[in-house]
């Protein structure tokens, strides 16, 4: 190893050989999960995806490395610059096509027909965490702008859950709608700044429009003023590979809904180790609440935006968001 590179969460270096190595202590991550990465990782790599990782084996055939009783893997990557064209939807949709057709059984990694009991999870938690905060009574700025806007966005969550258990109740999924490697959460940087690479500690199993969704509400997020023509041509690229089926767009519809972005931030603060930090994050929930009104109006004229024809493919729409953006 030579010189490290700041690209990752992980500590990544060039190595003298032209290669890039990310190393990952994997000491609290069960065997069956590591497993599922790597049958992944190899099943991409042979359907001809050039920027996933690979992971290495240690001089004595083994991909686990011990040391100072810390558990370790080691992954490599040719230096693949990210590409200059913006085609992310078309490269997201290709990347998707070939995690589709896995066929090995995949539990570990999995987050298909999950995310009910992972939202109601999360509201619980920061409901109680609201409820406590208003019982003992708010100790800092933070503290009250949370338990002020808890109310609102335990309504868009509670919207955003039956959107979800109504789609699976009524939906019809289509071929294309089969679980494929995902990310836990997707960007336009998910995949790196400067190189791209494909990493496997990244990926969850879930439905195609966990990442559709994310890219969208990020975009939203980062680029108010140009989102909208920025997501009608993520849209577009991505089609040219596989037609979004009304099943993908309410499932994407409903991840819009939840106000993921609300939730993270919160978390982000109560786990944040420095007032700096804690005071970017601040910030952060500050501008969201003052915006809260344009994020409704992007939720009440998402399908204009994408251009999909609600009453003929049989999409159902929020009536009071619908309302909220005449």
């Amino acid at each position: 190893m030579v010189s490290s590179i700041k690209d990752s969460q992980y500590p990544r270096y060039h190595g003298k050989d032209g290669l890039l190595y990310t190393i990952v202590n994997v000491t609290n991550t069960s065997q069956e999960y590591l497993v599922e990465l790597y049958k992944m990782t190899d099943h991409l790599k042979t359907s001809g995806d050039l920027y996933v990782s690979s992971f290495v084996q240690s001089i004595d055939n083994k991909f686990l490395i011990t040391k100072d009783d810390q558990d370790y893997v080691l992954l490599q990557n040719k230096k693949r610059l990210r590409p200059k064209d913006k085609q992310i939807g078309r490269k997201l949709a290709k990347f998707h096509f070939r995690g589709r057709a896995i066929q090995d059984k995949v539990e570990f990694t999995s987050r298909i027909g999950k995310w009910h009991e992972l939202w109601e999870k999360r509201v619980n938690q920061l409901e109680n965490a609201c409820a406590s905060i208003v019982h003992s009574g708010p100790t800092e700025e933070f503290d009250r702008l949370v338990a002020d806007a808890f109310p609102y966005y335990l309504g868009l969550a509670e919207n955003a859950i039956q959107y979800l258990v109504d789609t699976e109740i009524d939906g019809e999924p289509e071929r294309e709608d089969a679980g494929t490697v995902c990310h836990a959460r997707f960007s336009n940087h998910s995949w790196g700044k400067e190189y791209w690479i494909r990493f496997p500690f990244d990926w969850v199993f879930d439905h195609a429009s966990r990442d559709i969704a994310d890219w969208m509400r990020a975009q939203y997020l980062t680029r108010n003023r140009t989102y909208i023509p920025d997501i009608q041509k993520f849209v577009q690229d991505y089609q040219t590979i596989t037609p979004l089926s009304s099943f993908t767009w309410r499932l994407t519809y409903a991840r819009l809904l939840f106000p993921l972005h609300f939730f993270e931030v919160v978390e982000e603060y109560y786990t944040s180790k420095t007032d700096h930090h804690r005071h970017e994050i601040s910030d952060k929930l500050e501008r969201y609440l003052k915006f809260s009104g344009d994020f409704e109006r992007f939720l009440g004229s998402f399908f204009d935006i994408v251009q999909v024809p609600v009453y003929s493919r049989n999409i159902p729409r929020i009536d009071w968001l619908s309302t909220s953006n005449k």
